[in-house]
């Protein structure tokens, strides 16, 4: 008889804990779900009219930094690069997803903080933006104090001061300058960004391709010599994190982009840049289309099976030459 209990008793402890297994699971697939766009001209005039202002120039790029990162924190689930409990800590998609959003992030902060709001190299700094742009820095799955959840929440308390200082017609030491050289700045930042994203996303499939580190410049020199023949390829195991790293990314870069069609518009239109940035915007949405799949595929490149890392890698690649076309047309006179 303490056989049978003994067995019965194993029996219901392991259905008990398969089913407890099967509820977290579930609870992490809930919430693992990606944030839908926005559109960044509603929340602009939406804004505006709760604040009863004017929305002046840089009220967009302000407005769409501080949306982005509240989508950040307060989308389903919460904040979660930083969870150490289950079932949150089992999920690896929505991190990455989180962490290029947050890359995006710190690069818009600090053209925000060197290069709108500031007139020229030897002018002062927003006093806002230099509190809001380190704050950015922090370790993104740091669980302890300070932790990401605050350090993001005080970013977007000083980009509101920041925003409410602009419209302000009595205050004169917030400026947002919307010039080419500035946005130029940035756009660069951004190529350097969806480059390496890329070519990250390429190497799902091996590749072995000669080193061009060094191509353009005779005399250029390097720390320690490299193979001349090399062979790259992304783990099995981070293929889908980069994924989500790259559609995290692209979803935060699409809203800043946006911004910029409003902000910067007399310029786009003058170098007549307008078409270009909208072209990037039409790529960086094409990212954003449903995952079918229930998880990425990782198919040769002509394969049978779907390669998703290499379609989005075509669809950045063509972000990224728009990019560099953009920011030609910006640096012509």
């Amino acid at each position: 008889m303490r056989i049978g209990k003994f067995n019965l008793s194993s029996k219901w402890l392991l259905i008990s804990l398969v089913f407890l297994l099967l509820i977290l699971w579930l609870t992490a697939w809930w919430f693992s779900e990606e944030p839908d766009t926005f559109s960044v001209k509603q929340r602009v005039q939406t804004q505006a009219e709760q604040l009863n202002l004017e929305p002046v120039n840089g009220f967009a790029t302000a407005t769409a930094a501080i949306e982005v990162l509240d989508t950040l924190l307060n989308k389903r689930g919460g904040y979660m690069s930083n969870d150490i409990l289950p079932p949150f800590a089992w999920v690896d998609d929505i991190p990455a997803w989180e962490y290029g959003v947050v890359q995006m992030s710190r690069d818009l902060m600090l053209v925000m903080r060197n290069e709108y709001s500031r007139s020229q190299s030897q002018s002062a700094e927003n006093s806002f933006l230099v509190v809001a742009q380190p704050a950015m820095n922090i370790d993104h799955t740091s669980w302890f104090a300070p932790s990401p959840e605050s350090e993001f929440s005080e970013v977007i308390k000083q980009l509101k001061q920041y925003r409410l200082a602009l419209a302000d017609p009595n205050d004169h030491s917030a400026q947002f300058y919307s010039r080419s050289d500035n946005l130029r700045v940035w756009v660069a930042e951004v190529e350097k960004r969806l480059g390496s994203l890329s070519r990250r996303l390429s190497a799902s499939v091996a590749r072995v391709e000669p080193d061009v580190t060094l191509a353009g410049d005779a005399k250029a020199r390097q720390s320690t010599p490299t193979p001349q023949i090399v062979r790259e390829q992304t783990s099995w195991w981070e293929i889908d994190d980069v994924f989500y790293e790259a559609r995290g990314a692209s979803w935060a870069l699409l809203h800043f982009l946006k911004a910029v069609e409003i902000d910067f518009n007399d310029i786009l239109e003058d170098k007549n840049a307008l078409i270009s940035l909208q072209q990037i915007i039409s790529e960086l949405e094409s990212t954003q289309k449903t995952l079918w799949s229930p998880m990425v595929l990782n198919g040769s490149g002509f394969g049978l099976m779907a390669n998703h890392s290499l379609v989005m890698a075509n669809y950045i690649s063509r972000a990224n030459a728009a990019l560099i076309e953009l920011r030609s047309l910006l640096a012509q006179g």
